[in-house]
């Protein structure tokens, strides 16, 4: 029960990835309000859907208001809400640059702009943003999400020093995943899972459970000294 009376909202978190770490959160504890674009794809007595696009300004403040009233405070924010619109740069269009860079930059920005003071004020509280492992080494036709996850790690940085400010005792870290099995990958051909497999020294994928418990230490008091840090959980992945 390392999350025990603590409140937590992860962002994406209706299916993959958002799912392992709300269900893991509340099995340890917590109460969580899933945010994603649709419905839950699963059911847990400790996990409240709420349906919030993370672009729009005006929504994620009426979604912080809510969460406060309904709950009384936040603990734990994971921003893990984010997609890809693939393309080679010389290729890539003006629509699939914004949309990336609205969803996965801005989308962190919108709640963490009003969670990270309330954090602050209240003494403390642990914000977890999901980067990637193409955050960190980049990737062929991955321009706008190597761009975002990167701005990422800036954003984690950056708020490790602001809501730490003044005795704020707010943790802000970032987890880098390396190729996990999610919705994501479904429509990426076999042979290049096996080829991202081969370049890991485990010489396989992770599944999302593995990416969950990383955040659950995090978000715990067992990382409590750990701030403005990016764990890289890729298998050893060599690019």
């Amino acid at each position: 029960m390392r999350l025990k009376d603590r409140v937590a909202i992860v962002t994406g978190g209706a299916r993959g990835l958002g799912q392992a770490m709300a269900e893991l959160f509340a099995k340890e504890g917590a109460k969580v309000i899933a945010v994603d674009m649709g419905e839950l794809t699963y059911s847990n007595p400790n996990v409240e859907g709420y349906i919030l696009n993370v672009t729009d300004t005006e929504k994620c403040k009426e979604f912080f208001d809510y969460v406060v009233e309904k709950y009384g405070k936040i603990d734990v924010l994971v921003n893990n809400a984010g997609i890809t619109r693939d393309a080679l740069t010389r290729k890539m269009t003006d629509e699939q640059w914004d949309l990336v860079v609205d969803v996965n930059l801005k989308g962190v920005f919108n709640l963490t702009r009003h969670v990270g003071p309330h954090m602050q004020a209240n003494g403390g509280g642990s914000i977890i943003n999901i980067s990637s492992v193409v955050g960190e080494y980049g990737n062929i036709g991955q321009a706008n999400y190597a761009a975002t996850k990167a701005g990422i790690i800036g954003l984690t940085k950056t708020w490790a020093k602001e809501f730490a400010m003044k005795g704020g005792n707010v943790r802000v870290n970032a987890i880098a995943p390396g190729y996990t099995m999610t919705d994501i990958l479904k429509t990426v051909p076999q042979d290049l899972l096996d080829k991202f497999a081969g370049q890991t020294m485990l010489g396989r994928l992770a599944q999302p459970e593995e990416i969950a418990y990383p955040a659950l230490f995090l978000a715990s008091d067992e990382a409590s000294y750990i701030t403005g840090h990016v764990l890289s959980v890729n298998g050893g992945m060599r690019l």
